[in-house]
């Protein structure tokens, strides 16, 4: 028996275009889970907003003075209105998009020594990086333990040489750099949300930092696809998913948004440092690079947001729409991944009257 948190909105299968949420009766029973997975992971349509929601402009109250120190001071923060994918970029729709333009990953190139001086040779072949479950709890273990850069693991190849994304058309696309995620968003004439856009977004219409967006219903029962049990070596999988889940699997918001909380991160445009400005902002962009504490040696970080499938109760624990973490732009893992946004302002991004 599927768990019933894996009914999806019939909409999403029909028309993931519309911009009208899908209402919780919609949920077509037991067969949910089946449709979920035969959704092709390309939106129908061929309109320059095919697949994304509008997001009316608003103001609210960004970050948290309740939670993780980096997601403090909260601040007044007002956005315009834009759109924004109703679920997070899918293989089928990178691929088409690699297929058109002959794009390249940074994960298939490798990394020039001459910007990454002193890496480790292994480090500078192409690959990605892999979180690797251990067999066993090791309490004097640390995270590094987990997680392996595997040479020739790239989006197409998530697991590494051998593996394929058959039959994940409609999955996250993972493994994609920052620059990587930019280029399909430029390529749509799109860009990458802002971190205020995009919690803004998550929030689905609410504004209570602990609203329904947590990984769990009041009863305990998973909305979200993240991680149960005991991290780094047990999960239940009570979601019904170990890795990544088809897109759209879980209660959309308030906005009809799918996934905004765990299944990947997600790439946000905004250079990370830890906590924001107490000051009020319209349509922030976040702080600039000079103002950026770098490690010597390291590349700069952009705020990634949402959590992931490895969130769990006793590690992460990042799955709320104020939850932000640091992501090297160079790096590409296979937990991280995007959705693009359209501002109100552009040429294609007005909303029609």
């Amino acid at each position: 028996m599927w768990p019933r948190l894996l009914l999806p909105c019939i909409g999403l299968l029909a028309s993931i275009a519309a911009t009208t949420p899908c209402a919780a009766e919609d949920a077509p029973g037991d067969t949910a889970p089946k449709l979920c997975a035969a959704y092709s992971g390309l939106p129908d349509g061929k309109d320059t907003k095919t697949g994304m929601a509008f997001i009316p402009g608003g103001s609210f109250v960004m970050g948290s003075d309740r939670q993780q120190p980096e997601e403090r001071s909260t601040h007044f923060v007002r956005v315009d209105g834009f759109w924004i994918d109703r679920h997070e970029v899918t293989n089928a729709q990178f691929a088409r998009f690699v297929a058109a333009t002959g794009y390249v990953t940074l994960a298939e190139l490798g990394l020039d020594p001459q910007t990454h001086p002193g890496t480790k040779e292994d480090l500078l072949a192409p690959g990605s990086t892999l979180f690797l479950q251990p067999m066993k709890a090791d309490r004097g273990g640390s995270n590094a333990q987990w997680w392996q850069y595997v040479k020739g693991a790239n989006w197409h190849q998530p697991e590494g040489p051998g593996s394929t994304i058959a039959g994940r058309e409609n999955h996250p696309v993972v493994h994609v750099a920052y620059e990587d995620a930019l280029a399909y968003a430029r390529w749509l004439g799109r860009e990458l949300p802002t971190e205020a856009q995009w919690e803004f977004a998550a929030r689905g219409r609410g504004f209570d930092e602990q609203d329904w967006m947590s990984a769990y219903a009041p009863d305990g029962t998973p909305i979200a696809n993240t991680w149960q049990g005991i991290f780094p070596v047990y999960n239940s999988a009570e979601d019904g998913y170990v890795g990544t889940a088809p897109v759209g699997c879980f209660k959309a918001n308030g906005y009809g948004l799918y996934d905004m909380i765990g299944n990947v991160w997600e790439w946000t445009s905004d250079w990370y440092r830890a906590g924001h400005s107490k000051e009020p902002a319209v349509n922030p962009m976040g702080p600039d690079l000079m103002q950026v504490g770098l490690i010597a040696g390291a590349a700069p970080s952009k705020a990634i947001k949402g959590g992931s499938y490895l969130c769990a109760h006793n590690y992460c624990a990042r799955y709320r729409p104020t939850s932000r973490q640091p992501q090297e732009v160079d790096l590409s893992t296979g937990h991280v991944g995007f959705r693009t946004v359209l501002n109100a302002g552009s040429s294609s991004g007005a909303p029609a009257p």
